[in-house]
């Protein structure tokens, strides 16, 4: 990875020997694990750079020297890239030249994510154009290739640190950090690689189980020709083969419900259903062929069965009632910000998470790598994809957003651990949806599109209060006291009294005219009990955290008063504790920013989970707690 020529990776197999999970086959860093071919060719490494700060160059032409290196596919701002400036910078170019011998095939040039607005060219060549910093773009560059195998790609990169209209979730638009915001990200963030396909290949599939009919949706897009082609398609689990079948296309699509057979009263499927506790994935093996059994694509994927829902006050999986114990996941590292060192290190989250009594996170503010939502696949975690805010209401702003919510959906919409999508948080970018119509029209417009596009799946229009129409009451409130959130939420609480009297951080929970009508209530922010080690070395001062604490002891009996509350709050459906790891100046963290735990993880994980114990019938690990806080909480 840190050669400057990329050489072809080949895809190989990465077990999991400690998990009871089937692990679909992985590259170690293939970067879209979803839609998988067996060869590609990794552009990440060191690129030649340069700043543009004045905006004088147009094209790779103006580029009279390029006076540094970084390597890709880390930003800039971070200390990893070898560039480490964090200051004001609009403009920033890339370039570097590879070796692809030109043939009869397609060559695809992938984009993971690039900030904000990136130009393309190739050979010299301008071949495209793509705005938004958290989603993907590809390139056909077959027709730019030289015929001597050299080839040179260059990026231009427009990221304005202080546009306020542009989806940024918690990138900062001042110079220095402050409050909650942490370093910019500009640039190329993800991996950069290029694979060989056919004339006709297969560009998008998307996946969707339909558990009450036992049924898995499949979809499939093909680019090229349009007619007299097949999708074959094996699904398996381990050595059992479920599906072999084979499908004709129409129109460059296909669109199919794969029924598992019933197969009496043993039934199998059930151990095909997919969750935290036993995170079984089905692999997928799709071939392209046309009407001379020629093979025209071949590629790798994977699905589950399983299916989220709503049924009166519960969250339920798979049919049945599951109490949600999440943790905000803000996804930066110190020397990489918002890029991962390694895919070992995303899938040593997930392994976190789990191991302190969490199944699932909120991804807070961030569209996280795919890799990221692979491994939440494969080791069972729940996840909630949160869109990053822009900080304006402006017509660019919503244009901007919904456009690239849009294509967060597309990309993300098959990945089981995806439970709940959240457009907004905290009314960011709409701040006075109380008085202004355009404000709650913008909201309710993106809950509905959100709900179009993925009608499989729970939506909250706007987490933390002031609710529209929505699936789920999320419900922000960091009081640091146990008795005071028990006194507030508990047993003797009238849900009509907590809408019409409750105003966590000011605000109504529930919009006039969008009263609540039975959605599951949970606590989706509160704790953000804060503790910094002197080695540390923040400043007092500019350390961010709800609560202090003074030592390690006391953030210890802190989370497990807190959390002994909370477990024993049975209006909730589940919670979401801030935060897991500290994060520049926030040290609220369950874990320092180089993920080390700050008291033991088994401690951790008993609070978190409290004392298992069913207090409705049907209902999957509930886990109410009944462990005594540091004050007792009436019974």
């Amino acid at each position: 990875m840190n050669s400057s020529r990329p050489e072809i990776v080949c895809g190989s197999l990465c077990h999991l020997p400690e998990t009871k999970a089937i692990v679909p086959r992985l590259a170690s860093d293939y970067p879209r694990p979803q839609l998988q071919r067996s060869t590609w060719l990794n552009l990440n490494g060191l690129w030649k750079f340069a700043y543009d700060d004045e905006g004088k160059c147009t094209s790779p032409l103006d580029i009279l020297q390029w006076d540094r290196t970084i390597e890709v596919p880390f930003a800039p701002e971070s200390t990893k890239s070898g560039i480490g400036d964090t200051g004001f910078h609009p403009n920033c170019w890339y370039d570097r030249e590879f070796e692809l011998t030109k043939g009869e095939d397609r060559v695809l040039l992938h984009f993971g994510a690039v900030d904000y607005c990136a130009r393309v060219w190739v050979n010299g060549q301008f071949v495209a154009v793509h705005e938004g910093g958290h989603t993907p773009f590809t390139i056909d560059i077959t027709a730019v290739l030289n015929e001597n195998g050299v080839q040179r790609v260059t990026l231009w990169a427009q990221d304005d640190p202080q546009d306020l209209a542009k989806p940024r979730g918690k990138q900062d638009w001042q110079l220095e950090t402050h409050s909650i915001w942490y370093p910019r990200t500009s640039g190329i963030w993800q991996t950069v690689w290029l694979e060989r396909v056919g004339k006709t290949y297969i560009d998008r599939i998307c996946w969707t189980p339909h558990f009450e009919r036992w049924e898995i949706g499949f979809e499939a897009f093909i680019a090229g020709q349009q007619n007299d082609i097949q999708v074959n398609i094996k699904l398996s689990v381990g050595d059992q083969l479920l599906v072999n079948d084979r499908y004709d296309v129409f129109n460059g699509e296909l669109h199919r419900r794969i029924a598992l057979s019933d197969p009496g009263i043993d039934d199998y499927r059930n151990e095909l259903l997919w969750s935290p506790e036993k995170p079984t994935l089905i692999d997928a093996h799709i071939q392209l062929w046309d009407k001379n059994c020629q093979l025209l694509d071949e590629v790798r994927s994977y699905t589950a069965m399983r299916t989220v829902g709503i049924q009166r006050d519960r969250f339920m999986l798979n049919g049945r009632p599951y109490y949600l114990r999440l943790v905000l996941d803000q996804g930066y590292w110190s020397d990489t910000l918002m890029t991962a060192p390694s895919n070992e290190a995303l899938r040593r989250d997930v392994e976190l998470v789990k191991a302190m009594g969490f199944n699932g996170v909120r991804k807070h503010q961030k569209i996280e790598d795919p890799r990221f939502l692979y491994w939440a696949d494969v080791l069972g975690l729940l996840v909630w994809e949160e869109m990053p805010s822009a900080y304006r209401f402006t017509p660019k702003a919503v244009e901007r957003i919904t456009r690239e919510w849009t294509e967060v959906i597309k990309r993300d919409a098959s990945h089981p651990c995806i439970v709940v999508w959240v457009p907004f948080n905290e009314s960011w970018g709409v701040p006075n949806l109380v008085e202004t119509a355009a404000h709650r029209n913008y909201v309710l417009a993106l809950y509905h599109l959100t709900k179009t596009l993925d009608p499989t799946r729970l939506v909250i229009s706007n987490d933390g209060w002031e609710s529209t129409d929505t699936d789920i009451i999320a419900i922000h409130d960091y009081d640091n006291k146990p008795q005071r959130l028990y006194k507030r939420y508990g047993q003797d609480v009238k849900l009509a009294d907590l809408f019409d009297r409750q105003r966590p951080g000011g605000r109504v929970l529930t919009l006039d005219g969008y009263p609540h009508h039975g959605q599951p209530v949970m606590l989706t922010e509160f704790g953000g009990i804060a503790y910094a080690r002197p080695l540390d070395n923040l400043a007092v001062d500019k350390t961010w955290g709800y609560v202090r604490s003074a030592d390690i002891s006391e953030l210890q009996l802190r989370y497990e008063a807190l959390l002994g509350a909370v477990n024993k709050i049975e209006m909730f459906s589940g919670f979401c504790y801030t935060q897991l790891t500290d994060t520049f100046q926030e040290a609220n963290g369950l874990l320092y920013s180089d993920r080390t735990p700050k008291f033991p993880i088994e401690a951790i994980a008993e609070a978190t989970k409290g004392e298992e114990e069913d207090v409705f019938p049907g209902t999957i690990k509930t886990g109410w707690a009944q462990a005594d806080p540091i004050q007792s909480l009436p019974h």
